[in-house]
């Protein structure tokens, strides 16, 4: 089966993908306080319903017409990864310093090169290899394999980063035929379906202040979604992924204006790690590896 090939900006893409990070972490600020009180399994069902909400409108005035797919099967594989991955996610910043959280959920670069080579066809170049390695030591540099690394916890969030290499390759390859609007929308809606029946038994009355928190969860992680799945349309998911590690740099920051969460100088090493992974995936050096 014959794809066209979505057009190629890398440097926008780039933009997009930090962008969405940006977003991502806020997010997990939202999401740490909204933990203190609320039930994972909820926080995960408003995550998606929200999204689903902010789409009732673009229905409308688009018509039904526009979210008709040929592509429904993979919609609901690239759906169920991502719920599990963020079911994952979710509960690693719930338990875990919020860096540390964004460590292992964006980790999913490291995976993302051999995923797309198995499964889209897409080249590995040399620099998209230097770049997963060098971001992996910035990323151990970050979090420390310690004693409380590698527990439950860490198998929980390497599961969950796992998945969302899986999830982001998915959402890649939807890209030559699919709007991101609509990726987006069945990510909601069959994250909605399936996350409603585990919150089902929980639900309770929630406090206004719970609802704010949740409800603006949602709002920014589908605003991010929306960046990444434009960001993923413009260029090959292998060559931009190492840039989701800047959300661990926007996570630290987040963790010391709130939490006074300072970063060692392993974490500063790890930081310059991941800047110079990010650097790799930049048009110029991409050209240089490609003559060399």
């Amino acid at each position: 089966m014959s794809t066209t090939t979505p057009p190629q900006n890398i440097p926008k893409a780039i933009g997009f993908l930090m962008l969405s990070a940006l977003l991502f972490s806020i997010m997990g600020v939202c999401i740490r306080y909204a933990s203190h009180t609320v039930d994972n399994a909820t926080i995960v069902f408003f995550r998606n319903a929200v999204g689903l909400l902010i789409f009732l409108p673009l229905i409308l005035q688009k018509g039904s017409t526009f979210f008709r797919t040929e592509k429904l099967w993979m919609h609901t594989w690239r759906s169920i990864v991502g719920l599990v991955a963020m079911y994952g996610f979710f509960y690693a910043i719930a338990h875990l310093k919020l860096s540390n959280a964004m460590v292992f959920t964006y980790s999913s670069p490291i995976f993302i090169p051999l995923i797309a080579w198995l499964f889209l066809k897409e080249k590995m170049t040399l620099s998209m290899l230097i770049a997963a390695v060098i971001g992996l030591i910035g990323v151990l540099f970050v979090a420390k394999p310690d004693a409380g690394m590698f527990n439950q916890l860490s198998l929980i969030g390497l599961t969950a980063s796992f998945l969302a290499a899986m999830a982001f390759v998915t959402v890649r390859a939807l890209t030559a035929t699919e709007p991101p609007e609509r990726i987006v929308f069945y990510f909601c809606f069959f994250g909605t379906l399936i996350s409603m029946i585990p919150m089902f038994w929980l639900w309770r009355p929630y406090s206004l202040k719970e609802l704010a928190f949740l409800i603006t969860a949602g709002l920014l992680a589908n605003i991010s979604q929306i960046f990444m799945s434009n960001a993923y349309k413009l260029a090959p998911a292998g060559q931009i992924g190492p840039v989701n590690y800047i959300a661990i740099i926007f996570a630290g920051i987040w963790g010391f204006a709130l939490w006074q969460e300072l970063p060692d100088i392993y974490s500063l090493f790890g930081f310059a790690f991941i800047f110079l992974a990010i650097l790799l995936c930049s048009p110029i050096l991409q050209n240089k590896f490609k003559k060399s």
